[in-house]
């Protein structure tokens, strides 16, 4: 019982941030930019996200480091919401089981991604397939993902992510 209120609690706390979050960005952006400018950020921001995604299927910890925004918050849907140096802790343990083959990650890869412009801000929502074995067991999953890019200067950087297991 105790255990099905803490996932409602914490299911209710990360929607409660993401609205909030949407919330922020509606009121103090432009929702209307061109049509031109829209399809050049949409470019960009695409090809950062593909190289963001094969940082993190190799385990590149300085790549990903480079690509997070100095307050950068993760959540997943196991856990609470880290920052920055705790998720790329994460990142480098996994880089490790990964040179030593204690995991194997076949497909990580992004589909049904949609976009939504605001200025110098992006939330990005997709579906992630990831097929893995580690400690000789393969796992194939899929997560339903939100993640938030900002513009800093010419470049895109991830400022927040949350996923969801639909499998």
């Amino acid at each position: 019982m105790r255990e099905m209120f803490l996932i409602k609690k914490v299911f209710k706390h990360s929607l409660l941030f993401l609205i909030g979050i949407q919330f922020v960005f509606t009121a103090c952006t432009d929702q209307n930019p061109t049509k031109r400018n829209s399809s050049i950020h949409q470019e960009e921001l695409m090809l950062r996200i593909n190289e963001f995604n094969q940082a993190f299927h190799t385990g590149d910890v300085k790549k990903l480091e480079s690509m997070l925004t100095s307050n950068y918050r993760h959540t997943n849907s196991n856990s609470k919401a880290i920052h920055k140096d705790t998720w790329l802790k994460y990142v480098g343990k996994r880089k490790k089981e990964i040179e030593t083959g204690v995991l194997k990650v076949h497909i990580y890869e992004m589909t049904e991604t949609e976009i939504q412009f605001y200025t110098n801000t992006a939330i990005v929502t997709a579906k992630v397939l990831v097929s893995s074995t580690k400690h000789g067991i393969q796992q194939d999953n899929e997560f339903r993902v939100t993640n938030i890019w900002v513009k800093e200067g010419d470049i895109w950087k991830r400022a927040g992510f949350h996923d969801g297991k639909i499998k």
